[in-house]
């Protein structure tokens, strides 16, 4: 082993997953910068180190000195210091602050800052609220660093470090020590996996009951994310023993455990939920029945002479199906409208709206997405809400609406509910009075929701509810071939390819994923926006079937960032480089910012002193620091599965053979429906017909339609 000193000039490449960093050092001997590579997440620009590691040569990069372990001392010259500050260690202090601090300290910047803080209230342009936001970082940098350190000694990623202690504070490194598993049940992006690698590295037994224990919830938190609501028991300690490497005798006992404490919920002999799905499903269908027994607000009327008035006022005449999802909404307490593309359903909603404000009826209408609200917005003359915002969400006091405070409303009526999952739907049926009339507005034929459950799906096999299905495609439809397709692809046929000057549904055929990437990066960038005269980012849309490869959804939004934002204000988040304009997807439910899980928005603004930005999602700026950045991808390019809800004016999808495992026709269907005026798919025909003929429907674990269907 050697050891190297020096000081850190610039950080090459940091990679905040693993941990792995290439730095700059200058170091005494050496005429140029010497590389070293290694796990030097905790290190910044100025930081004077002494490393431990061996000489290396790399074929592509040359001589490198790989660190095993290092020590970081204070840097001791202005120089250092000043590039140590403005390296971006304390939230406050960029380049041009960092500058003016050490102009004004010297020598004594570093023990001011610790010491005696209150003095940088003499720097040209800091002010007390930046004092304060100064000692409070450097406090927090120097238990962070703590943190990592702590980490780095048990070989895991320091890339969460910032996350450990923003959840414990100064407990973090006791808690860890204690119950390293607790990380997976209490922080957003840490599993089961990285809880464990830590807890071995502390000398936890792989038979331990906490290692089972946070196994098993790891396993059934994986169903859930893939829809399910609950594991069967044999399928829970199967995937549980793959996961754990242990005996399913001894993974049965620690479930047997928390089944008495009641951590998990075992129903019907061998169905294992975890709580929060349990009382959501059961909660759900019992709510569904008493509203179903409940009384109306309104007395039944004969609305005949209201359809001729309607029917007159509008020029319009409604099918015989619609006449009966219209009656049928007025004679329900609880109905599913459902419906492929152009079959009318817009129109029978705004029918329905209309009768029943003519009868004196108070409505509301929401939808899941705020995308889905707006458009129902636009299509109603309504207001329609998110169902958040229809329940009131706040940060850290959950909904306002509920069992004590129901919402005020004699029809409530549901957009999109195909996108709802098991919870949001218990929460929002726990607000609605057992007399309002509830309709589900929805296209049972859509992927299911991204969360637990097959709600929709669910309710209509439950044979309890009235279901009304328009089947009829309108002649005005009839000219979309968009529309003509999706039911062509509903129906199991091959969509019609031809294409033509004219028409809304293109095919450019292309089987090499290289050619496919440039081709849909030419449409985004150029084609499509110089012959539609549109807005590429607000108006075209990229989906995906699948994520990885190299027509998924993160290679095409570096190639389409790129072409579309090519921009310097940058800010970097692990592999990911963001930049001012950039159009980005909130991963999560952030119930705090109050922005959920496949919002979009803009990156409005990017603060380099301050390491924070701003996005704009639907005229709403949100505030994010940068250790939060794992909540947001880049979305030029999306999945199918995260459109859900949304229509964008032109989409453009590949569909490859690369994508083989995703190719279904509900996907197809989806994307297909997504597009409002055109839709250009690039790929294979190979592909399409594969993804045509594939309706296997993966079936989830769900009992609601079992439960409401028993009396």
């Amino acid at each position: 082993m050697e050891y190297l000193s020096g000081i850190v000039e610039r950080i090459t490449y940091n990679n905040e997953e693993n941990g792995f960093s290439v730095i700059k050092i200058k170091s005494k001997g050496f005429a140029d910068l010497v590389t070293i590579v290694g796990n030097l997440a905790a290190v910044n620009v100025g930081a004077v180190l002494r490393v431990k590691g061996e000489w290396k040569y790399d074929s592509k990069y040359g001589k490198q000195f790989s660190a095993l372990d290092y020590r970081e001392t204070v840097p001791a010259t202005i120089a250092g210091i000043e590039k140590y500050l403005g390296s971006g260690l304390i939230k406050g202090i960029g380049p041009v602050y960092a500058r003016r601090i050490v102009k004004h300290f010297k020598e004594d910047t570093l023990r001011v800052i610790e010491e005696s803080a209150d003095y940088l209230i003499n720097v040209d342009g800091i002010g007390p609220k930046r004092v304060e936001m100064v000692k409070k970082a450097w406090q927090e940098q120097k238990e962070i660093k703590n943190v990592m350190l702590f980490l780095q000694s048990n070989g895991v990623s320091t890339a969460y470090a910032v996350k450990i202690y923003k959840t414990y504070g100064n407990e973090s490194i006791s808690i860890v020590k204690n119950n390293p598993y607790r990380l997976a049940d209490d922080i957003w992006g840490i599993g089961f996996k990285t809880a464990d690698k830590i807890a071995r590295q502390l000398g936890f037994e792989t038979n331990s009951p906490e290692r089972c224990r946070s196994g098993l919830i790891y396993v059934l938190n994986e169903l859930a994310n893939d829809g399910h609501c609950f594991a069967y028991k044999e399928q829970l300690l199967a995937e549980a023993g793959k996961v754990l490497e242990l005996e399913e005798n001894l993974i049965e006992t620690v479930l047997g455990f928390m089944v008495n404490e009641k951590s998990v919920i075992s129903d019907e002999g061998d169905a294992i939920y975890l709580p929060p799905f349990f009382f959501s499903e059961t909660g759900t269908a019992k709510r569904i029945k008493e509203i179903l027994t409940g009384q109306k607000t309104f007395s039944q009327e004969d609305i005949g002479q209201i359809l001729t008035e309607l029917q007159r006022d509008f020029n319009l005449e409604y099918d015989q199906i619609q006449l009966e999802a219209i009656k049928s909404a007025v004679a329900s307490k609880f109905m599913v409208l459902t419906g492929g593309p152009g079959t009318g359903k817009t129109t029978t909603i705004l029918a329905i709206i209309r009768v029943f404000q003519k009868m004196g009826s108070i409505v509301l209408l929401a939808a899941p997405t705020g995308r889905a609200a707006k458009r129902m917005s636009e299509t109603t003359g309504m207001e329609a809400k998110t169902i958040h915002r229809l329940l009131e969400y706040k940060p850290s006091e959950g909904y306002q609406k509920n069992a004590e405070n129901l919402l005020k409303c004699d029809v409530l009526i549901i957009d999109e509910t195909s996108m709802l999952d098991i919870i949001l739907m218990y929460n929002l049926l726990k607000a609605v009075p057992d007399e309002t009339v509830v309709i589900f507005v929805g296209d049972v034929d859509q992927l299911p929701s991204v969360g637990a459950g097959n709600v929709l799906k669910d309710i209509i096999d439950s044979n309890i509810i009235k279901v009304i299905e328009l089947k009829r495609i309108f002649r005005q439809a009839l000219g979309s071939t968009i529309i003509t397709n999706a039911h062509r692809i509903n129906k199991g046929q091959m969509p019609n390819l031809k294409g033509g000057r004219k028409s809304d549904f293109f095919f450019i055929e292309e089987e090499d994923p290289p050619k496919i990437a440039a081709t849909i990066k030419s449409l985004c960038t150029q084609r499509l926006p110089n012959y539609y005269k549109v807005n590429p980012f607000e108006d075209i849309q990229v989906l995906c079937p699948m994520q990885r490869g190299e027509i998924g959804t993160q290679n095409l939004n570096l190639l389409l960032q790129e072409g579309l934002n090519p921009g310097d204000v940058v800010i970097k988040y692990g592999g990911t480089v963001f930049r001012l304009h950039d159009k980005v997807m909130q991963i999560k439910n952030n119930y705090d910012k109050n922005v959920f899980n496949g919002d979009i928005g803009i990156i409005s603004k990017i603060e380099l002193e301050d390491k924070t930005l701003k996005i704009r999602f639907d005229g709403n700026e949100v505030d994010y620091d940068a250790t939060e950045l794992d909540e947001v991808v880049l979305a030029y390019a999306t999945t199918v599965h995260k459109s859900q809800g949304s229509e964008y004016q032109i989409v453009v999808a590949p569909f490859s053979l690369q994508h083989y495992m995703m190719l279904q026709r509900n996907l197809l269907y989806t994307c297909v429906t997504r597009a409002k005026k055109v839709l250009v798919l690039v790929g294979t025909k190979k592909a399409i017909g594969i993804a045509v003929n594939n309706n296997s429907i993966r079936q989830r674990n769900t009992m609601l339609a079992k439960r409401l269907a028993v009396n």
